[in-house]
């Protein structure tokens, strides 16, 4: 191909391209450009699952929930301001005559003094009501109401709380479906209602249980007063 033939194709492209601009800028469409690729969204890594507790991470917290028990027991126990139940009847007794021959055969008074592991049953399991009833030594204006049940026996069968005063009139604090749950990281559960401090004195109280609403026998171990 000679120089001229070469200058001649060379021009006609030139004017091939000269056209189309030509004509973009008579109809106002913009040139054709190549778009720039879109970035490719971010992908967040899937959380990895969460590892489970490793055998020392389940002993420690298990200690943890034995430690918080204790500081709640010594707290409860050498409460100033409570004091234990230094007499006790009750509607019934596991493994005696109803009515006892007399109030000194009763075993209610297993649920006097502290904590101590000897605790009064009721005789019934699923049939009607039973109580406990029992005598404080300081008549005082009471805040708290605190009852010890051995491995949480009828705990949640306890339905009604009453405060007897001076005259031997009762007040009842609390009547209810109970709340409280079998406490699971000690060998007794403690049912513990709090109100407003009594413009009374009170110096007994009587504790009811509804014994359809938990299955089997129901104990109690200690019942404390607390108040000034």
């Amino acid at each position: 191909m000679n120089k001229a033939t070469l200058a001649l194709l060379s021009f006609a492209v030139a004017l091939v391209a000269c056209g189309k601009k030509d004509a973009a800028e008579l109809t106002g469409a913009a040139p054709v450009t190549q778009a720039a690729a879109a970035p490719a969204p971010s992908v967040e890594p899937a959380p990895s699952p969460s590892a489970e507790p490793s055998a020392e991470q389940r002993e420690a917290e298990q200690k943890r929930q034995l430690m918080a028990y204790a500081e709640m027991e010594d707290r409860y126990i050498n409460d100033p301001r409570a004091q234990w139940a230094t007499a006790a009847k009750a509607s019934s007794s596991f493994g005696e005559a109803t009515p006892p021959a007399s109030a000194t055969e009763s075993r209610a008074w297993k649920a006097t003094g502290a904590v101590d592991g000897s605790e009064w049953q009721n005789n019934q399991q699923d049939i009607g009501f039973d109580w406990l009833d029992l005598d404080f030594a300081k008549p005082v204006r009471a805040t708290e109401v605190r009852i010890v049940v051995p491995h949480g026996d009828g705990v949640e069968a306890i339905s009604k709380l009453e405060l007897r005063d001076v005259d031997g009139k009762l007040h009842t604090v609390w009547s209810d479906i109970s709340d409280v749950k079998r406490d699971k990281r000690g060998a007794r559960t403690w049912f513990v209602r709090s109100f407003e401090k009594t413009t009374f004195q009170a110096r007994g109280v009587k504790l009811t249980i509804a014994n359809n609403v938990e299955r089997g026998y129901k104990g109690v171990d200690a019942v404390q007063l607390v108040g000034d």
